[in-house]
């Protein structure tokens, strides 16, 4: 599993703020506590000394039993007036979000859990900038847009055939990990292949797997800013293409909408060759049909698409004109 690393710096800042917050609460509850009683700030003080002494003893070798005994007393005393002064016993200590980690992340050097469910929440928000991913899934997903009338040639009809396409996507995302296969959906606009990817991208990243979507045209503008270095800063550009390049699920959205030219088709190839040999895995949707590609691109991108991707024909009517004439089949 691969972690976005730009994702993954939000979401220890989001710790971070959390960690700040609780201490900056813990700073107030201590001044609230020496204000009603002094005597709470004098027995902090000399616990803290004990724990100094016990630090020293690492290095001298002293005995610490003694300190020991004092640091338990003091303990015992700061209870009791915490108590008689109207606080609970823990009101002068650290109050975690997450106490196995002290919110800090990790624990001996392994991400805990915490961190791991804020960059799922990282994640989440990323994608919902670019796909809806509240309301699109696989439940949505509406057949009744869908012919039963049998195509010419196949014998199948558009809903029988969607409702395969559904199924297929649903058991990748629930399946997905290291031996998933790679995506080709095909077929023209308004079929539902940008919703079917939504609901992907949904699943797969709620398990924690890095999932990067983009549209073609700006994984391509990308490629070309950083090779021409077009601005004068293209450290955003070179972050965006390893992103594109080391994430475990990329969505490369209406391939073939773009202006194709030498350079985006090399651009192409080396993405889809570099995650083949890396095996990382990769959807593409695409107006074109897989007949197309060769021609649109090079034999060589079209060999391996064809040869390693899971081909996933959507058929039917325009779903988008549908619903705007509020018509089901």
């Amino acid at each position: 599993m691969t972690f976005d690393g730009r994702l993954l710096y939000k979401a220890r800042h989001s710790l971070d703020e959390i960690r700040q917050k609780n201490e900056a609460e813990l700073s107030r509850r201590r001044e609230n506590a020496y204000k009603r009683n002094p005597e709470l700030q004098r027995i902090e003080s000399e616990i803290k000394n004990t724990m100094l002494q016990v630090i020293n003893s690492v290095f001298t070798g002293k005995d610490i039993s003694d300190i020991k005994s004092r640091n338990l007393t003091l303990q015992s005393a700061l209870k009791h007036e915490l108590l008689v002064s109207g606080f609970p016993e823990d009101y002068l200590d650290m109050h975690y979000n997450c106490p196995k980690c002290s919110d800090t992340g990790y624990i001996k050097g392994e991400m805990c859990s915490c961190l791991i469910e804020q960059y799922k929440k990282e994640q989440a928000k990323e994608l919902s900038s670019l796909l809806n991913i509240g309301e699109e899934t696989f439940d949505s997903f509406d057949l009744d847009y869908y012919s039963d009338a049998p195509l010419p040639g196949t014998g199948i009809s558009p809903r029988t055939n969607m409702e395969f396409v559904r199924d297929t996507c649903w058991t990748y995302s629930n399946k997905f990990g290291a031996s998933s296969k790679n995506l080709f959906l095909t077929g023209g606009t308004g079929l539902g292949k940008t919703f079917l990817s939504t609901c992907i991208a949904k699943v797969v990243s709620e398990k924690g797997f890095s999932v990067v979507y983009d549209r073609a045209n700006t994984v391509f503008s990308k490629f070309e800013e950083e090779k021409f270095q077009k601005y004068e800063d293209v450290s955003q550009a070179k972050s965006d293409i390893n992103r594109y390049l080391s994430c475990d699920l990329l969505i490369l959205d209406d391939l073939g909408t773009e202006m194709t030219t030498s350079f985006t088709v090399s651009a192409l190839y080396d993405l889809v060759n570099t995650r083949l040999v890396s095996g990382k895995k990769t959807i593409i949707s695409s107006n074109l049909e897989p007949s197309e590609l060769s021609k649109r691109y090079s034999p060589q991108i079209a060999s391996r698409i064809l040869g390693e991707y899971e081909i996933l024909k959507f058929t039917g009517s325009d779903i988008r004109l549908l619903k705007k004439k509020n018509i089901r089949k």
